[in-house]
């Protein structure tokens, strides 16, 4: 059995028993009843019939002592005696841990001076024991934290609650130019009765666990700092701002001259340096060069090093002006399979400790975060550079479109909006095309999609074909184009919205076919707003086709608001705000292109048309009998007008071109024939429509034939010509330079 610390029992001082413990009661086999009251030596001398105690329980006798913390003195307490005595064994354990431990022990009376040290405590003072002992806590720990090391003793002594684990940061005087951390505990000494004897603060030498936890601490700050922007400068300045001061007094960071320019990093050998330029630098001791400047090549030693190295700098008697001269850098190359990006110089004050070899390591890791988002930023910024100049700014189509619509447009020239474009494409019979498209894939991937499908639209376009067949053939033309991405799964394919509409300032009629969610508005003159004039379709390169459509004729003055939607939900525009926004007619179109910009998303593409019409004194027609003799007048009508217009064209190219194509719609068409002159500033349009859809063709006569030569002779007086086709009839169309600058017969 293990000896109690407390009395077996206790007794006053004529030997008679005071209190019996449950350890005597096991012991001796008698209740506290029978025992407490009677005379000790009747008590040990009885030995109950019932108990048999196994040999050594009652040790070798017994021995008597004062009851600790009876300040009158007349209490007595009974321990069997022993070779494994309390005193014996407390003894032990002292002696143990004064001799033994690891751990610095310091013990406190209740004036906090101190009255014992182990071993490991002297040795982590590097001073005599005799120069601690006796002293207070102020004196014998001079240097570390008085003011926190009294407070907190005092604090234990006063309250009884211990202090555990606080850091305290000295310089013993073992290792004077280094500064170590201890982790200090403290507990309060009391007797049985709860007496303050004193206090014992424990020591133990923490600096290694603590430099490394700081490590790894600095080590995920990089890992989370470094790398937020994806430009070159930024993540060198992120580099500089993650570590001073807190793993140097100085940095430079050089980056070589062809990342610095965008270009692909280069890959030299090792004795080849390349051109470095400063791309940031910290440190206030000493006197950096300028961001931009261009780098000795001895300023990171003899040659770039391959791996983290201390490198001395350059003698103080150099007169290169870098700041750098007599002292020791640790430089660390930025590279990246095999590529340099460029390199990292950190530096630490005259009388800091210096760089060990796990600081090394440390900037080996900081350098290698470094150099991988070099190449992210790197990566990007090729990308979007590839990015902007397929995507570009939409050309504004001004001079040829301005008759029809007043268009404002909203858009990011710096690559915001990847994928998303819109277009304003002049059509013949001084129609406008309005498109606004984005393509469901992100990155440069998406871009390049867009820009293909960007040039079909214009190619579509040129064959005056129904909006909703413009995009049912772009729909075909998306799903050729995820065919021949190949690799790509399904969910991978490439698809897109798109809203194409048609204007027609001589009608005055908008048709509008839709494919996919873009966002799309009409603003009557009287400020009434319909928030979805034609419903959405599906996809291009999903669903497919039919694609919903519709035709309305506005008043001129009507706006048009078309707007691409994000990829994600994120940054939908609500229909509400953009009512809202958009129910001001009389503000121009750039104030609404500004006021959408406002609430769809950042990657948005808006476009703002407001409708015009022709007026009527630029516009001639006449309705043509189905007969041959009505050429002559038709003719003559035709005259008449461009005399009565003063427009300067040759009359007797519009006058073939007029008779050539009535004589067709005569010969081969069907009633009703109608002809319709456009005057425009540039150019003469001539248009005859009849119910025929049979489609007209050039045709090349042979020598001997009289006919065939009627569009042929149109295509070479003309600048260009074609047809278009409605329900109801065909038009075939020719326009005609004015000014003289046009083809002559």
């Amino acid at each position: 059995m293990p000896r109690p610390q407390a009395p077996l029992f206790v007794m006053d001082g004529r030997a008679r028993v005071l209190s019996w413990s449950e350890w005597a009661r096991r012991l001796l086999g008698r209740p506290a009843e029978d025992a407490v009251g009677t005379p000790a030596l009747q008590v040990l001398s009885a030995e109950p019939d019932d108990v048999a105690p196994s040999p050594g329980d009652r040790g070798d006798g017994w021995y008597v002592r004062r009851v600790p913390g009876d300040s009158a003195g007349q209490e007595w307490g009974v321990w069997p005696a022993g070779p494994a005595e309390p005193d014996g064994l407390d003894d032990a354990v002292l002696d143990a841990v004064f001799t033994q431990s690891a751990v610095g022990l310091h013990v406190l009376d209740t004036d906090l001076r101190v009255v014992r040290v182990n071993t490991v405590a002297v040795g982590m003072r590097g001073v005599p024991e005799d120069s601690i002992v006796g002293r207070s806590v102020t004196e014998a720990y001079a240097g570390l934290s008085d003011d926190v090391v009294e407070s907190t003793v005092r604090e234990v002594l006063e309250t009884g609650r211990p202090s555990r684990d606080v850091l305290v940061r000295a310089y013993p005087r073992v290792d004077p130019g280094r500064e170590h951390v201890f982790s200090t505990s403290a507990f309060r000494l009391q007797d049985r009765t709860g007496r303050p004897l004193g206090v014992v603060a424990t020591a133990v030498d923490v600096t290694e666990r603590e430099r490394a936890q700081a490590r790894l601490r600095l080590l995920r700050t990089a890992h989370e700092t470094i790398g937020r922007s994806l430009d070159v400068l930024h993540t060198a300045q992120e580099l500089v701002d993650v570590t001073v001061p807190a793993f140097a007094d100085g940095i430079l960071v050089a980056l070589t001259d062809s990342v610095l320019r965008g270009k692909a990093p280069e890959t030299l050998p090792r004795e080849i340096s390349p051109l470095l330029r400063c791309a940031a630098v910290a440190g206030a001791h000493w006197q950096p060069p300028e961001p931009g400047a261009i780098l000795l090549p001895g300023l990171f030693g003899g040659e770039l090093p391959a791996k983290p190295a201390l490198v001395p700098s350059p003698s103080p008697d150099a007169s290169d002006g870098d700041g750098l001269s007599g002292q020791v850098s640790l430089v660390v190359p930025l590279t990246a399979r095999g590529q340099i990006f460029g390199v990292v110089a950190f530096r630490r004050a005259a009388g800091a400790e210096p760089f060990e070899p796990d600081d090394l390591t440390l900037a080996d890791g900081i350098a290698a975060r470094t150099a991988t988002c070099l190449e992210n930023a790197l990566r990007f910024t090729r990308e979007h550079i590839v990015m902007t100049a397929l995507q570009g700014r939409p050309q504004r189509q001004e001079a040829a479109t301005h008759r029809a619509v007043e268009i404002a447009q909203g858009h990011r020239a710096d690559g915001g909006g990847a994928g998303a474009w819109c277009d304003v494409i002049p059509l013949s019979g001084a129609r406008v095309a309005l498109v606004v498209g984005q393509v469901q894939q992100p990155g440069i991937s998406g871009v390049a999609t867009m820009s293909q499908l960007r040039t079909a639209v214009h190619s579509l376009a040129g064959l005056d074909l129904e909006p909703h067949e413009l995009l049912a053939r772009l729909h075909a033309t998306t799903l050729r184009l995820a065919a021949e991405q190949g690799g790509a799964s399904v969910a991978d394919a490439p698809t897109a919205s798109c809203t194409f509409a048609v204007h027609d300032p001589v009608a005055g009629r908008l048709d509008i076919a839709r494919a996919g969610m873009s966002l799309l508005c009409l603003v009557r003159p009287d400020g009434s707003v319909d928030p979805a004039p034609v419903p959405a379709g599906p996809l291009l390169g999903a669903e497919g086709p039919p694609f919903p459509c519709g035709s309305e004729v506005l008043p001129a003055g009507s706006t048009l608001c078309v707007a691409s939607q994000p990829l994600s939900s994120r940054g939908v525009a609500s229909t509400e705000r953009l009512v809202e926004a958009l129910a001001h007619p009389g503000q121009s179109p750039r104030s609404m292109a500004d006021e959408v910009e406002k609430i769809v998303a950042e990657d948005a593409v808006v476009l703002i048309a407001r409708t015009r019409h022709l007026p009527a004194d630029e516009l001639a027609e006449w309705h043509v009998p189905a007969e041959p003799s009505a050429v002559r007048q038709t003719r003559r009508d035709v005259e008449q007008r461009l005399e009565e217009w003063g427009v300067d064209v040759d009359p007797f190219s519009v006058q073939l071109v007029v008779s050539e194509l009535v004589t067709n719609a005569v010969r081969y068409g069907e009633a009703p024939i109608t002809l319709r002159l456009l005057r425009g500033e540039d150019s003469l349009i001539c248009e005859v429509s009849d119910a025929a859809l049979t489609a007209p063709y050039l045709r090349h006569a042979k020598a001997n034939e009289e006919g065939g030569r009627g569009l042929h002779i149109c295509a070479s007086v003309t600048e260009s010509w074609g047809v278009r086709y409605s329900d109801t009839d065909k038009t075939v169309w020719t326009e005609i330079a004015v000014g003289g600058t046009g083809p002559t017969a």
